[in-house]
Order: C-alpha cells, then structure tokens, then sequence
C-alpha cells in the first residue's frame, strides 16, 4: 500500500522513453528492454572497435555492451546517466552486462577495472563519474576490484565529439597519466568507458597505461556509437 502510494506521488520513469514504469518495473521499462540494441561484440571474431584500432594498439579483446544511436534507447539511457544524476542506469547496465555475458571467459582473466577518469574540476561540478556504478556493478558480480585513482585526468578540456579522431588524439596527448604504477605492474586491466566514438579517449589512456612494464589492456564501453 505505501510502496502504490509513492509510485503515485513519485512516480518513475523510464530511462530509455520516459514512459511511466509499472511497479514491477525499474530503470527500464520491459518494451524498452527487449528493445535493447545488443552489440554481440563477445561472440564476433572481429568487431567495430578491432577495425578501428587495428595495428594501433597490443589489446587482449575490444567490446561494447549496446549500439548508439541518436535519438535511440541507449542515447537516452547515456544522457540521464551522464548529465540526470540516475546512476542507477549504470547499476543496471553493468548487471545487464554481466548477465548477457556469464559465459564470457574474458572477465576470468581480468586483474582490475579501470575507469575512464574525469578531470577533478568537472568531477567537482557533476558530481560523479558516470561510468563508474557501471564498472561497480560488474565488480560486484565478479569481485574484480575496481581502482578508481590509478589512472587520472590532468587536463581539463571542452567536449570535442564534433572533430575528427586525429584533432582529438591531439587534444588528448599528455591529458592522462598514472598514479601508483607499482599497482597495475604485470598486471591485466580492463578499461571502461561510457561511450566508443572515433576511439580517441581509449586509445590515449590506453597508451599511458602501457607504458608500464606488463601490463594488459581489455577495453569495454557501455556503448559503440555508429553515427
């Protein structure tokens, strides 16, 4: 009775649609779920992300979760995660995600979780790393530590997702760096970050984190952007 009660002075929403959620609905609303563009990144031999850092960068396996597309569920899920405070969307995608992939022996050989960082400033102003429940989540179901201050961002730069990847390679050099490198030494990392456009981001904290000795890179994002 109380819990009818705050559905209807609280009513919530669904992240991919906005449609009001049933009560025995959370996140997502069930039409929005089997809507969900699944990548299959784990059961392809070569992917979109291994053509595009094909002969660039040593990597152990490349993944996304979802396909993005503008005006598209994952759009919307991205957006209220990243800029709405629902954290709560990275809990469930990363749930979803070690759920789809349970067979997946990936994550068997994974040491640690390192998330795409934010620079302090705009960790400051948001609040939050927006990948970070989603990496948390996936800690929770494998007991794969997540080290949140291994890899920082030094350089705090304006959003450049209109330029092309070279002038993004280019704004991105020297922006990250490693903290406690004896931590990550020999060791497999695997990389997350929100969304895989031309690769620019991955590819630069990639690099910083293979400057030290042994070490091994998987990289996953919640989403692969096709536009």
């Amino acid at each position: 009775m109380q819990k009818n009660l705050l559905n209807v002075l609280f009513p919530n929403f669904c992240n991919g649609c906005d449609a009001l959620l049933l009560k025995n609905e959370s996140v997502i609303c069930t039409k929005c779920l089997h809507q969900l563009p699944f990548t299959q990144h784990h059961q392809i031999e070569s992917t979109e992300i291994d053509k595009k850092f094909y002969g660039l960068l040593p990597y152990e396996s490349a993944a996304s979760l979802l396909y993005f597309n503008k005006k598209g569920i994952t759009q919307n899920l991205i957006h209220n995660l990243k800029y709405k405070n629902r954290q709560e969307v990275g809990t469930f995608l990363g749930n979803l995600y070690c759920n789809e992939n349970e067979k997946n022996t990936i994550l068997d050989k994974i040491d640690y979780i390192i998330p795409v960082p934010l620079h302090q400033k705009r960790l400051q102003e948001r609040g939050y790393n927006q990948v970070l429940t989603f990496c948390k989540a996936i800690e929770e179901n494998t007991k794969i530590e997540t080290l949140e201050k291994v890899l920082i961002k030094t350089k705090n730069l304006k959003s450049v997702t209109d330029k092309t990847k070279e002038n993004r390679l280019a704004q991105n050099k020297d922006v990250f760096s490693i903290q406690h490198p004896e931590k990550i030494e020999g060791k497999h990392l695997l990389l997350i970050d929100d969304v895989f456009t031309t690769g620019a981001t991955i590819e630069a904290c990639a690099r910083e984190i293979l400057k030290i000795k042994d070490t091994k890179i998987s990289i996953l994002t919640i989403a692969y952007s096709q536009s």
